[in-house]
């Protein structure tokens, strides 16, 4: 069980908006800040069991409405706080009636124009990792795990955004920078010192950011603006995979945000047949949702779950949507859902399998890059075989005259 975003792809975008809650990568524990009367306070909710649960978190007074929280793997969840100037970090856990805090340190507040906020959930589950952001220049730091207080771990000039986990073991990290007054994804290699390259660079003059990755298929959710000058597009691609980035003209909803938060994991041979949540909202503010796979040229509508936690949820590997809910009625919640027809391509899939059959091809979309090598691995088990890694290589540049729209 995996789970694929802590805040809307719209947030990482643009720096604004938070999402309901923050789920761990293994899918064991979420937390929020809830409210009761006019007050918040941070909510651990345990996801793993045969029914969810929260726990409430509170602290000796309520909560600031910028205050972020972030649970951790064991069950501790991690909270930062704007504190007399400076950015404070603690890991709180239920101590019978009460909340036990263990102060992590702090971060100097950084300068005006600067902006820190939590990264999504490491991949481990026992980091943690903020993002420090300006104008011209932004700092990764190590917030919770490490080994005596936060850690600045990784500088990168230019102004950055977003923030998307390529691996398993917490190293690769996809990050939106703008330099030039043009946005293109890259990748901060945390193994080595913060050293930085190119991920995504479609044209020369588009905008182009990694939205949602899944480490295991290498499915990419990007949105970019090389099909349509200026207008953003949302499309995908696939690390390793020699077929182009693709822009499906199913994903292009006039006056609508469509906003990917969920990837179904361990997909690990056919990243096309990862379904996808999707958030879909209007000009109103109205909104619900769209589940699509890559191989299909659809996107199935439905309406979200009363009290949905907006922006969260995960698949499970074998392809049931949770979606945590809070209502009056169940405070603590999870909906479940499956793609339309999963029942019959399930049986489709296992006739093709005891036959023999090989899948069938994708057929052509828009495409504006092309992709790297499989020699470029993304799925790694083990640190220290890590050293000698070979870098991720970027979605090359390639000629849009060949945009063929299905």
């Amino acid at each position: 069980m995996t789970v694929c975003t802590i805040e809307p792809a719209a947030a990482h975008e643009n720096g604004a908006g938070r999402a309901g809650c923050t789920i761990t990568a293994d899918g064991c524990y979420a937390a929020r800040l809830a409210l009761a009367r006019d007050s918040l306070f941070p909510e651990r909710w345990t996801l793993d069991g045969p029914e969810p649960y929260a726990v409430p978190l509170p602290g000796n007074q309520p909560e600031e409405p910028g205050t972020e929280v972030q649970p951790l793997a064991d069950g501790r969840v991690l909270i930062h706080r704007l504190v007399d100037g400076r950015h404070a970090f603690s890991l709180l856990y239920p101590t019978g009636p009460g909340t036990g805090e263990l102060p992590l340190g702090t971060v100097d507040r950084p300068g005006e124009g600067t902006r820190l906020r939590l990264l999504p959930p490491a991949p481990d589950g026992r980091r943690a990792y903020a993002l420090a952001a300006g104008r011209r220049s932004a700092a990764v730091w190590l917030v919770a795990g490490g080994a005596s207080g936060p850690e600045r771990v990784a500088e990168i000039p230019g102004g950055c955004s977003g923030g998307a986990w390529l691996d398993r073991e917490g190293r690769m990290l996809a990050l939106d920078r703008e330099t030039g007054g043009r946005t293109k994804s890259v990748v901060v290699d945390l193994g080595r010192g913060g050293e930085v390259s190119p991920l995504l660079q479609i044209a020369p003059g588009s905008d182009d950011r990694v939205l949602l990755a899944d480490p295991d298929s290498g499915l990419l959710l990007i949105r970019s603006d090389a099909p349509s000058p200026g207008e953003a597009r949302l499309g995908w691609g696939v690390l390793g995979s020699t077929l182009p980035v693709r822009f499906p003209e199913c994903l292009r909803l006039p006056d609508r945000r469509v906003t990917p938060f969920a990837v179904q994991p361990g997909q690990m041979l056919t990243p096309e047949g990862c379904a996808v949540a999707l958030h879909v909202e209007g000009a109103d503010g109205a909104g619900w949702l769209g589940l699509w796979r890559p191989a299909e040229r659809r996107v199935h509508h439905v309406p979200a779950p009363a009290g949905w936690l907006t922006g969260t949820g995960l698949w499970t590997a074998d392809g049931v949507l949770r979606l945590p809910y809070s209502t009056g009625a169940v405070p603590c919640g999870v909906a479940t859902l499956t793609m339309p027809g999963e029942g019959r391509r399930a049986e489709d899939e296992s006739e093709d399998a005891a036959a023999g059959a090989e899948p069938p091809p994708l057929h052509p979309e828009q495409f504006s890059g092309q992709l790297p090598t499989r020699k470029t691995e993304m799925t790694v088990h083990h640190l220290n075989s890590l050293a000698d890694a070979p870098r991720p290589v970027p979605l090359q540049q390639a000629p849009l005259g060949r945009l063929v729209t299905n």
